[in-house]
């Protein structure tokens, strides 16, 4: 176990059963359809690896940009974890038995009417992925130690005309790909709160 997984551990270790604290990002929380997302942090022999997926451009929610597997609640689900498993599994072929949950993010609202649980994951190789070619046109990788840099976000804001207000959100660049909105702004929250963790 590296560095970056025992610090994972021990902070989710602090708060069993509840949300971890995280800095907020200019959002509202809570409300809308709910939702969940798999938060998967790949053990890998340099270091923990997020795995992303690039959703499909024919997708009406969402289209084209990075994101977590994941997707709305479905009556059958007994939790917001259950629900991020088995939308990983029927998005990207991820079996269960290779993710363990380490706890969950307070959830994260987006404009088009989401309220997303994230859960924060560890995912042990050897795993097979097969995509849903319906929703997923790629999987792919980047370093954990990417996003735990504040230096490396900016905040954009942009006026949202079914809000009719300026919304705030975070876009990060890691090895040429660009993360922005709800994806960006999950793994801010979660960098922010492995910092308030070490007193940063």
């Amino acid at each position: 176990m590296n560095e970056e997984e025992t610090r994972l551990r021990t902070l989710f270790a602090r708060y069993p059963g509840q949300p971890v604290p995280t800095p907020e990002c200019a959002d509202n929380d809570g409300g809308g359809t709910p939702a969940a997302v798999l938060v998967p942090l790949v053990r890998r022999a340099p270091g923990l690896q997020v795995l992303l997926t690039k959703r499909s451009e024919a997708l009406e929610h969402h289209a084209g940009q990075i994101s977590f597997p994941g997707g709305r609640v479905e009556a059958q689900d007994a939790s917001a974890a259950d629900t991020a498993l088995r939308e990983a599994r029927e998005e990207i072929g991820l079996a269960p038995e290779a993710v363990e949950i380490l706890g969950e993010l307070p959830q994260y609202r987006t404009t088009t009417g989401f309220s997303i649980t994230p859960q924060v994951a560890i995912v042990t190789p050897p795993f097979a992925l097969r995509l849903q070619t319906s929703e997923v046109d790629e999987v792919f990788e980047l370093p954990f130690a990417c996003f735990c840099d504040p230096a490396h976000y900016r905040r954009i804001s942009v006026f949202v005309p079914s809000l009719n207000a300026n919304r705030d959100y975070f876009e990060i660049v890691c090895q040429q790909r660009t993360i922005w909105g709800a994806t960006a702004g999950i793994l801010w929250r979660l960098a922010g709160a492995l910092r308030a963790q070490a007193g940063v």
